[in-house]
């Protein structure tokens, strides 16, 4: 079975790989290992970044070998937490230099293609600009809790609309390993429907290793699916929804409601042509999982691959 073009489109290069993370937890090697599997498998089309945290770079650079020029590492950078704007100051030159030098280290072997960070809970237009200063390029995602979303996305939309440099992007966690933590679906609808106004890239971490809104026993709770988020993330831009209407996108949990042709990806009667598709997914970048295996055999499971 082919994959449809529209399906191809909404999922290329979707999954970055955070094998490290919870609750998978796997080791440093072993993770690369898999990673190094992953780029040259035939579902590589659907894989982002490896997840690594900027801690662990002189850790890789020994397990480098299993990859070659034709199958890189390709990594989006973690930073650390940092308690507020003045810890922040203090270390981000020090995680940006050593984002250089790992870079730098092997040209042939491995890029970092982004970079991705919590801010600090005080940020405002100034610290923006302090870090534009020292990412320069590099595609940068910054984490705020989801309750501060709006307030977040407002504030990078209104940095990047005094920049030529690549915008500034929002990264919105979307769940974890316990019930708590994972955002209700108004919660997300909220602040996917400002992205598209505001033109900010946005990105998504924890929760999402199955493809459909479900129930799982494991974090005794529903998880998000990927498709709904996504999905509901491409709509909502195409079609101007409100918080309501992505809401009730995000909290479907049949997976007949969603189809993918060559030409089309439709949710129930609403659908986007995919070459709108295309142009959507701009924004609407990936999602961060400690699993690529789960993701891909639950699609195979509802006949999605």
């Amino acid at each position: 079975m082919s994959v449809p073009q529209s399906l191809h489109v909404l999922l290329a290069h979707s999954i970055d790989y955070a094998g490290t993370f919870p609750p998978c937890s796997l080791d440093l090697k072993r993770a690369l290992a898999n990673q190094s599997r992953y780029v040259g498998s035939p579902d590589a089309w659907m894989l982002g970044a490896f997840i690594l945290s900027v801690g662990e770079f002189t850790t890789a650079k020994e397990h480098l070998s299993q990859f070659d020029p034709q199958h890189p590492l390709r990594v989006s950078a973690l930073g650390p937490k940092t308690e507020n704007a003045a810890a922040f100051r203090t270390v981000l030159p020090k995680v940006i230099s050593a984002i250089r030098s790992f870079s730098a280290h092997n040209v042939d072997l491995l890029a970092v293609d982004q970079f991705e960070m919590l801010l600090p809970p005080n940020v405002d237009l100034d610290l923006l600009g302090y870090a534009r200063a020292l990412v320069g390029e590099l595609m940068t995602f910054w984490e705020a809790p989801v309750e501060i979303a709006a307030r977040t996305i407002a504030l990078l939309a209104e940095h990047n609309s005094d920049t030529d440099s690549l915008p500034f992007g929002y990264k919105l966690r979307t769940g974890g390993v316990t019930a708590e933590v994972f955002p209700s679906s108004a919660q997300i609808a909220k602040a996917l429907v400002l992205p598209a106004d505001y033109q900010v890239p946005m990105k998504f971490t924890a929760g999402l290793h199955h493809p459909v809104r479900q129930f799982r026993e494991e974090v005794q709770t529903k998880m998000h699916g990927f498709l709904n988020v996504l999905g509901a993330a491409v709509l909502a831009a195409e079609h101007k929804w409100d918080e309501q209407q992505t809401a009730r996108m995000l909290e479907d949990e049949n997976a007949a409601s969603f189809s993918f042709t060559e030409d089309f990806f439709t949710w129930r009667e609403w659908k986007i042509d995919t070459d709108r598709l295309e142009a959507r997914r701009k924004f609407i970048t990936s999602f961060g999982s400690c699993s690529f295996d789960e993701p891909r055999e639950d699609l195979r499971a509802l006949n999605f691959l």
